[in-house]
C-alpha cells in the first residue's frame, strides 16, 4: 500500500469539489461577460 494514503487530509469525493469549482469559474465568467454586455447595450 501506498504510504501517502495512511494519513488523508481531505476525505472529500473529488468529482463534487471538481464540478464546485467548475461551476464557480461557469459562474464567475458568465457574469463577467453579461455585465460586460450590459454595459455595452447602455449607451445605445
Amino acid at each position: 500500500m501506498n504510504h501517502f494514503e495512511h494519513d488523508v487530509q481531505s476525505k472529500n469525493n473529488d468529482v463534487k469539489d471538481s464540478m464546485l469549482a467548475f461551476g464557480i469559474g461557469l459562474g464567475t465568467f458568465s457574469a463577467i461577460y453579461i455585465i460586460a454586455q450590459i454595459f455595452d447595450l447602455l449607451p445605445k
